[in-house]
Order: structure tokens, then C-alpha cells, then sequence
């Protein structure tokens, strides 16, 4: 589908989405958005929903200014995947030892590793630059109180919530790798102390949300801002890396015999900012819920842990800021799906998936999500299906 273009108070609101199905605390958030002084334009995406100042699943260009609301509070939060030369034939038909394997290799939760993972000696990993994003740290740590040590051991680790690594099969039967994760509680906490740094300022005074306060350009507050949130970014991405690396060593040493190759890793944020240019104006552009969908760049967008996730590759539609929805989106908050479902809901739901199935992921339950199939539907005109992938095992923190 194109979008429908909805009325708003500085620009219009191009959805992705039906504007009928789309909860009104949303449709506010996005009227809100709309409102502020420095936007010049806002794309929804198809998985829009709920959330902290704006919703999830959002494009919200601005000149001069970000909010960090806009970014969402795990900062860098994105997507790896990676096609292998396993083929479906090459799986034991018990996954159970696979999946206990992965979750050995790669904490999940709040866990961390005893020891930093030395990327140094991690097969293909690339350390250009690992020095020097490590001695930016101190300049970081000025903002929130964690300590160097956390943040090391914690690299290379999944957290919780709807953050997961997967084992899935396209339709040709491929074995790819998947994982979704961010940049654990570092991002939050430096998102939190922003977002109350930027309320705090005379010029977000009169705003209609005050989580949707602003930096402007030129300032100490905003270049503040901005080294934390690219160091940030870049400390989730590191932690995809290492995550896939260790993920691949646990596949070779699983299937020794088949001498596993990788072809090369697909990877995306999508919360995070991007210096931008269009109609011949700089701007910031904040994906939240959102992944870059330029003109041939190579995007994930998963689905539940029951239903699978697509590989696609992006169309450069400009009037969605070169953007697509990052995944399914969620259709019912966390309590009210754990409210809704049982544990034998989950196992209905997750037949066939090699995953937990305890109430403690109830809430990760895919009937709590919306239809992937329709989410790709709706986006057509932003990207193109490279690969479906169907998860066989799937890892939650």
C-alpha cells in the first residue's frame, strides 16, 4: 500500500498503517509529534504502537534538534542475521542440546560473561576501532554512574524483554542466524538521564508532552547528547558482533563435519539517529521502531517467536525518510497477554519452535503481536522480500 496522509499542526502524518486500527494513545502521540517547532516530517510505520513520548515504530525528521524520546530508550537496539551453508537436512532431529548450547555461550537476561569476551580472538571478528571506542568510555560515564567493568562483561549478551537468537529456515531450506538485541541497560540508563536533561531546558517548557523535549543544535546539552547516543549505538552494535561471533563458534563446533561457512552478516538498527539530507536540508532523523530502508540496504524484519521474520532489501522511498517498520509490533501490552494467555496457549502457539514455553515468556506469546504477513503487506512500496525465515529454535533472555 502507498500511505494515508493524516492532518497535523506543523506537518502531515504519513501512515503505513490503518488509521482505524491503530490505538488512540498512539494516534495522540503522533498528533503530538506533529506539534513540535523544529519537525519537518513524520512517517509511521505499519507495527506503530505505544510509546514513552513517541510511539513505536515512528520516522520523525527534525532541523536543528532531537529528541531523545524519539530514538527510544534502548538506544541502538537492532537486528543481525546471516545465511550459513547448513541446510535443513543437516539438523539433528532433537534441538534441544543445540539451543542449550547457544544459551552457555551467550548470557541472557541480566546475566554478563565472568570474563570480557577478547573480540581479538574471535573468528572474523573486525577490532578496527574497538581501542578507541573503549577510551571514549570516560567521556560517557560522566552522564550515569556504571563502571567500565559492567559494560565490558556485559558486550556480547542478549538481555530480556523481546530481545532474542534464533535458528531459522528459509524456503529453500537454508540455515540462517538471527538475533535481535541492544545495547543492554547502558543505553536505557543514558537515554533516561537524557530525556531528563532535555526536560529540564527553558525551550520544552510550553511542549504538549514534556517527554518529547528537545536539544538544539549548537549547544553543550545537545553535544552532550549526541557522543553518548553514537557511543551508544556503537556499543550495540559491538555487542550484535560479538554476540554472532560467539554464535557461529558454537555452529561450528556443533557441525564440525559440514566445515560451516557464513556468507557475509546483515545488520540494522533500529532505534537510533542518522544525519540525513533531503529536499536540500540537513536533518536528524530519528528511527525509533524503525530501520533505514534506502535504496538497496539490506534490512531485518522479524516477526513473534512463532511465526518468522523476513529479509528485505529497501526501495529508497524518500517520503518515508528512506525508512520501513523494524518488525511485527506489538498489538496488546505485556500484562494484558499475560492476562489473556496460558502457558498451553504458548505451547499452541510455539509448536514446532525448539524454545521456552514457562510463563515467564507468556508475554512474548505471538498472538501479543501483529500479523507479520500484513505488516510486509502494508509496506510493499518500501521494500522488497529477499528471504522468509521460519525459526526452529529461538532463545529468549
Amino acid at each position: 500500500m502507498s500511505y494515508v496522509e493524516m492532518p497535523g499542526a506543523k506537518v502531515p502524518i504519513r501512515m503505513w498503517a490503518d488509521p482505524s486500527t491503530v490505538e488512540e494513545g498512539a494516534m495522540q502521540q503522533l498528533r503530538n509529534v506533529a506539534t513540535l517547532p523544529w519537525i519537518k516530517g513524520l512517517a509511521v510505520m505499519p507495527d506503530v504502537h505505544y510509546g514513552k513520548g513517541a510511539t513505536v515504530g515512528s520516522v520523525i525528521a527534525m532541523h536543528g534538534a532531537v529528541c531523545p524520546a524519539a530514538v527510544g530508550v534502548d538506544i541502538g537496539c537492532g537486528m543481525s542475521a546471516v545465511k550459513t551453508s547448513l541446510t535443513a537436512n543437516d539438523l539433528p532431529g532433537d534441538l534441544s542440546r543445540l539451543r542449550s548450547k547457544i544459551e552457555q555461550a551467550i548470557p541472557v537476561g541480566r546475566g554478563m560473561h565472568d570474563e570480557a569476551v577478547d573480540p581479538g580472538r574471535m573468528h572474523g571478528f573486525a577490532t578496527a576501532g574497538w581501542a578507541d571506542f573503549w577510551e571514549r568510555f570516560d567521556g560517557v560515564a560522566d552522564s550515569v554512574k556504571f563502571r567500565q567493568e559492567r559494560a565490558t562483561k556485559q558486550m556480547g549478551t542478549l538481555g530480556s524483554g523481546n530481545h532474542f537468537i534464533e535458528f531459522c529456515l528459509d524456503e529453500s531450506d537454508s540455515v540462517w542466524l538471527m538475533l535481535h538485541s541492544g545495547s543492554r541497560n547502558i543505553g536505557k540508563e543514558l537515554a533516561d538521564h537524557h530525556i531528563g536533561e532535555a526536560q529540564r531546558l527553558p525551550h520544552n517548557q510550553g511542549l504538549i508532552d514534556r517527554d518529547l523535549a528537545v536539544f538544539i543544535a549548537d549547544t553543550p546539552q545537545m553535544a552532550a547528547y549526541r557522543n553518548d547516543l553514537f557511543w551508544a549505538q556503537e556499543y550495540a552494535k559491538y555487542n550484535r558482533a560479538i554476540m554472532m561471533g560467539l554464535f557461529q563458534d558454537v555452529v561450528r563446533k556443533e557441525f564440525k563435519k559440514a566445515r560451516v561457512t557464513f556468507d557475509p552478516v546483515i545488520s540494522c538498527h533500529h532505534n537510533y539517529v542518522a544525519e540525513e539530507r533531503y529536499e536540500g536540508m540537513d536533518l536528524l532523523v530519528t528511527r525509533k521502531g524503525a530501520i533505514r530502508a534506502g535504496s538497496g540496504d539490506f534490512g531485518i524484519i522479524p516477526g513473534s517467536m512463532g511465526t518468522g521474520s523476513y529479509i528485505v532489501k529497501g526501495l529508497g522511498n524518500e517520503a518515508s525518510f528512506n525508512s520501513a517498520s523494524h518488525g511485527a509490533g506489538r498489538r496488546m501490552s505485556r500484562n494484558a497477554a499475560k492476562r489473556r494467555f496460558s502457558t498451553r496457549d504458548l505451547e499452541e502457539q510455539t509448536r514446532g519452535v525448539e524454545c521456552r514455553k514457562d510463563s515467564g515468556v507468556v508475554d512474548e506469546i505471538p498472538a501479543a503481536y501483529k500479523p507479520i504477513e500484513q505488516v510486509i503487506e502494508q509496506q510493499r512500496d518500501l521494500v522488497r522480500v529477499v528471504a522468509k525465515l521460519k525459526q526452529v529454535i529461538c532463545v529468549k533472555g
